[in-house]
């Protein structure tokens, strides 16, 4: 993620709050669990941020290792008292080291791969997780899928995204886009508002965005045969225009 270097400690604050509005109604925290739990562990999460995902995981049972490239991200699950059985790490998924060829599961939730701008990266990541799978171990990650008539513009104007109390006090998120169509990466700039001026800033990330098929390809490229997908966190057979969930096993 690209940030505004002062203003990433207050993403990772406000992350909790945004995201339970934005991304708890799709279920993706139970489906995680459920996958961990079917897997026997342990868990190796890339991108586990603030571990909204990561913790309800550990705390259902199953041992788990959290790794995220933002300092201020792995600062947040630090401070919710995690259970013994979590270990987190700082570093990129491309290259980081934790223990190979133990892992039952390893995860990519919420969209981290999006945050791999290139076929390098995005490869090297692959392998990384090849490299720490158990020999019956399985990937999961998701994605966004994309909608056409949203993609085939370079830019959206600025709108109001979501709004939130955080420190007992209203904070709304704007979010404007824009689009390199070459590329396949989108720059979202947020600009937060509120009444108190500690909660007023503005950030921003880039994403790539993938279609459904050229996931298949990359995972075929890095060693990955046996592959299903997923249009959401329920099971549903995949189909155009809601999430691709993807789980895989190396060949």
């Amino acid at each position: 993620m690209v940030y505004a270097a002062r203003y990433e400690r207050f993403f990772a604050r406000s992350y909790d709050a945004l995201y339970a509005a934005i991304r708890d109604p799709a279920g993706d925290v139970a489906f995680y669990a459920e996958q961990a739990r079917q897997s026997g562990g342990p868990v190796l999460e890339f991108g586990c941020g603030t571990g909204r995902i990561l913790l309800p995981t550990a705390r259902s049972g199953v041992s788990c290792v959290g790794v995220d490239a933002s300092t201020e991200m792995l600062a947040a699950p630090r401070e919710k008292m995690p259970p013994a059985n979590v270990q987190l790490v700082h570093g990129r998924m491309q290259d980081v080291s934790v223990g190979a060829a133990q892992f039952g599961l390893v995860t990519i939730p919420f969209r981290a791969f999006q945050h791999l701008l290139t076929v390098d990266e995005q490869l090297a990541t692959l392998d990384n997780v090849r490299r720490h799978l158990a020999p019956q171990g399985r990937l999961v990650f998701d994605l966004f899928d994309p909608k056409l008539d949203r993609m085939s513009l370079a830019e959206e104007p600025e709108r109001e995204g979501v709004a939130v109390v955080l420190d007992g006090k209203r904070v709304v998120r704007w979010e404007r886009v824009q689009r390199d169509l070459s590329r396949q990466v989108m720059t979202v700039r947020f600009r937060f508002e509120s009444d108190a001026e500690e909660l007023r800033g503005e950030t921003e990330l880039e994403m790539r965005w993938f279609y459904r098929y050229e996931v298949e390809h990359l995972l075929a490229r890095a060693g990955f045969g046996n592959v299903e997908f997923y249009r959401d966190f329920h099971g549903t057979t995949w189909s155009a225009g809601e999430e691709i969930v993807v789980v895989a096993r190396p060949e």
